[in-house]
């Protein structure tokens, strides 16, 4: 198995993509390893590529006061990349740190205009993953909006549970906006009733 064919497999499956398609982008693609706590992106930085995990996770994170506020997690078969930063050729406000060892195939912009140039199946891939951005960010601040701490939690565990097995509960808490302690005390009472 060549070392983009997780990528183009999950391609293939998930979109409407053709072998065509993607092997119009696989002289673009490069494979790279992270250790655990090694950055992809950093803030002030502007992000450069997009990461497709082979394996391993990841956290988006800003520094508000010193403190690490936890935006996003991301696991095998999705994206790492800052979008506003890569698609704006503008500085990150954000760090994106692996959590364990991990492996990436990587694409820059260039390659992903060329690809919307030559096949409009990529062009419709692009904008089906900016909807999917859009979505992820729309429900990550409605969170924030409409549900308590609580709330946020029993929704985590509904629809993420894979979390709660990989990530640490201090990003974990920080992720759903409170303190370590306070979700302590949240699991206990929640497994009590």
């Amino acid at each position: 198995m060549s070392e983009f064919e997780l990528f183009k497999n999950w391609l293939k499956h998930v979109s409407f993509l053709t072998e065509e398609d993607c092997s119009l982008f696989e002289s673009y693609l490069k494979t790279k390893q992270l250790h655990a706590k090694e950055h992809f992106l950093t803030e002030g930085k502007t992000c450069q590529e997009i990461g497709f995990v082979n394996h391993g996770s990841f956290r988006t994170y800003y520094l508000s006061d010193d403190k690490e506020i936890n935006t996003r997690f991301v696991f095998e078969n999705d994206f790492v990349v800052d979008y506003d930063s890569f698609l704006e050729a503008k500085p990150s406000k954000y760090f994106i740190e692996a959590l364990e060892d991990s492996e990436i195939v990587t694409f820059n912009l260039q390659a992903l205009l060329n690809a919307y140039h030559q096949s409009h199946n990529w062009e419709r891939f692009g904008r089906l993953m900016a909807e999917q951005s859009y979505k992820l960010t729309t429900k990550r601040v409605e969170s924030f909006l409409f549900l308590d701490g609580e709330q946020r939690y029993l929704d985590l565990l509904k629809n993420e549970p894979q979390i709660f097995d990989r990530i640490p509960l201090y990003h974990i808490a920080s992720y759903l906006g409170m303190e370590r302690e306070s979700l302590s005390r949240l699991r206990k009472k929640i497994a009590g009733k």
